[in-house]
């Protein structure tokens, strides 16, 4: 007995140590990276497809082309352009060990630029990364090192800004930095969710309770008492956050659960390395989301989840009761600035209770290998790829066309998460042409959607790295992409024009895309994917010049096309003056002339 009172004690000195202080950074060391009001549209730990958002969108009052300075002395450690993400970004390295990150830039400061292009025309591409020194690049603390944009994966234009721990990578929160953001509004509950834990997440339907907000706290008006039927469950939460005077919904900081006033764990969204941010997909209810639900964040881990959100260490969250007592449960949730909102509400197990009965089929473990196989489709799961248990739900469907190679084979439903890539084999239904053997794909269909990965031939088997559950079928791919045109006649007249534009299509994706003017590679831009853009300079002088543009599919069928175009000052049209309408009544004279013509 006196060693479970000295474990508890400890473990609730690790539960206080760890989580009710917010970690101890520097306040006051960076400055705010624009010259603007300080503001925000989206903050660290917001809830995003597949992963956290993992630092501040600063707000640019909806316009590109704002100064972006460095937040503290440093040098310029990292730039590039990283296409359907941070688009152009700069990393700055300060000496106290942290770096900042400044992403979906239109442009960098000149001398940068200037290197930047030279790179990429030296390398012949766009999308690049690149390492400097410490003394190619120094800065100060204010110094201009950018102007803002909506390159990348961005949606409107902002200035993505990051704190990282250099050594590490891990990003920060930055709100515990002390800048002048102010934060006076409590955390917002929405909704409380209970799930069985008695088997699979992916087998519990969860109960779902609405709280209300009064003087003392959020309740539980309908049912003050929770009675289960099952004496092991987790629960969840809808929760967001608000920054003073935003309408925004934001992340909250951490969420913490109290069983009889015990602590029973706590997760809290800081210090998270982009290695860990899709364990998101452990950290909400993945299935309600994907099917059109909200976010809801789970106060318990799942047995797959090795990122580093949940304290203490070994906890689980999952609550198990063997008695009949109304037993109190406490959740505190709180933003970066410690603002708190508490729900309260109590608990009851009552074996009587009915509890829903599930089907199960082949268990898929999660922290182990698993390789499932059925007659002509195989699949490895890597140790990490599973959450928890999953259930193989298998069929079948006999669906083809002029270029499948397989039926399609359907393996559970894409509603659950997996974690990393895993390899799919099917053994084709019928002979393979040696045209296409090279030409070989994978196709995963799911909803209304499809996804494509490159395949080989093992063994007389089609074998791909896939990256979610659905439908899969082997198919070979030999249509080349196509091409828009430039536009009409022997020599295109792009006088009128400050730019070309093309999007490549193909049925499997196009994974490379090359221009040449003159025979020379020219830079063309592709930060939303689908359209390659290249803006005139002085790269393309007046005159008469050779284009040929090449696009490659991922199983390397290729598109060549090629045009001469002229360009030459250019002069818009002077628009004639309309004249100005005669005013008066008309004379005698000449209403006589008007019947004249009638006739």
């Amino acid at each position: 007995m006196y060693r479970f009172i000295v474990v508890l004690f400890l473990a609730l000195l690790e539960f206080q140590g760890l989580h009710s202080q917010t970690a101890n950074y520097p306040k006051g060391y960076f400055r705010w990276p624009t010259d603007l009001q300080p503001a925000i549209v989206a903050n660290m730990g917001e809830l995003r497809p597949n992963h956290w958002h993992m630092g501040l969108d600063v707000r640019t009052n909806g316009k590109e082309n704002q100064s972006v300075f460095a937040a503290a002395d440093g040098y310029i450690a990292y730039a590039g352009i990283r296409p359907q993400s941070f688009g152009r970004f700069i990393i700055v390295n300060h000496p106290n060990g942290l770096s900042t990150l400044y992403g979906h830039l239109n442009a960098f400061f000149p001398a940068l630029e200037q290197y930047v292009t030279a790179q990429q025309y030296k390398q012949e591409s766009w999308a690049m990364e690149l390492e400097f020194t410490k003394d190619q690049f120094p800065v100060k603390k204010g110094s201009f090192i950018a102007y803002s944009g909506n390159t990348g994966g961005s949606q409107g234009p902002h200035v993505h800004f990051e704190i990282r721990d250099t050594k590490s990578g891990k990003c920060l929160n930055l709100l515990l930095f002390g800048f002048p953001l102010s934060d006076n509004v409590k955390p917002s509950i929405v909704k409380l969710a209970l799930y069985d834990r008695d088997r699979s997440i992916y087998r519990s339907a969860p109960r779902f309770f609405p709280v209300k907000n009064t003087d003392s706290g959020y309740i539980l008006p309908k049912m003050p008492v929770i009675e289960t039927g099952t004496g092991k469950f987790s629960f969840g939460i809808q929760s967001f956050d608000r920054m003073t005077g935003s309408a925004n919904e934001d992340g909250i900081y951490s969420a913490s659960l109290f069983l009889d006033e015990t602590p029973v764990i706590k997760f809290r969204l800081d210090s998270i390395g982009y290695d860990d941010t899709r364990y998101l997909n452990a950290q909400i209810d993945y299935p309600l989301r994907y099917k059109g639900g909200p976010f809801i964040q789970h106060l318990s881990r799942l047995p797959g989840d090795r990122s580093n959100v949940y304290q203490p260490a070994a906890a689980d969250g999952v609550i198990s009761l063997t008695d009949t007592m109304i037993h109190s449960v406490r959740i505190e949730v709180r933003d970066a600035y410690q603002n708190l909102s508490v729900l309260r509400f109590k608990v009851r197990f009552d074996p009587g209770l009915p509890v829903a009965n599930h089907p199960e089929g082949i268990p898929l473990l999660p922290a182990r290998e698993n390789k499932p196989a059925w007659a002509g489709f195989e699949v490895d799961l890597p140790a990490i790829a599973l959450y928890d248990t999953v259930y193989a739900d298998y069929s079948i469907n006999s669906r083809s066309s002029t270029f499948t190679l397989s039926s399609q084979h359907v393996l559970n439903d894409p509603s659950i998460p997996i974690h990393s890539s895993f390899t799919v084999r099917i053994r084709p239904d019928k002979p393979i042409p040696s045209e296409w053997k090279d030409r070989l794909v994978m196709n995963r269909f799911y909803r209304n959607g499809v996804s494509v990965r490159k395949a080989k031939l093992q063994n007389n088997w089609i074998t791909a790295e896939m990256g979610d559950f659905g439908a899969f079928q082997a198919t070979a791919d030999v249509t080349p992409p196509t091409i828009n045109e430039l536009g009409k006649g022997d020599t295109v007249n792009l006088s009128a024009a400050n730019r070309i534009v093309f999007v490549p299509e193909d049925n499997s994706g196009v994974s490379s895309f090359r221009a040449e003017l003159d025979g020379n590679w020219l830079r063309f831009t592709n930060d939303k994917s689908r359209a390659w853009i290249y803006i005139f300079d002085e790269r393309c002088p007046y005159g008469v010049h050779e284009l040929r543009v090449t696009a490659t599919d991922i199983v390397g069928n290729i598109t060549e096309k090629s045009w001469w175009f002229k360009r030459y000052p250019y002069t818009p049209p002077v628009k004639k003056a309309k004249g100005k309408k005669k005013s008066g009544k008309k004379t005698t004279a000449a209403k006589k002339t008007v019947k004249k013509k009638k006739k």
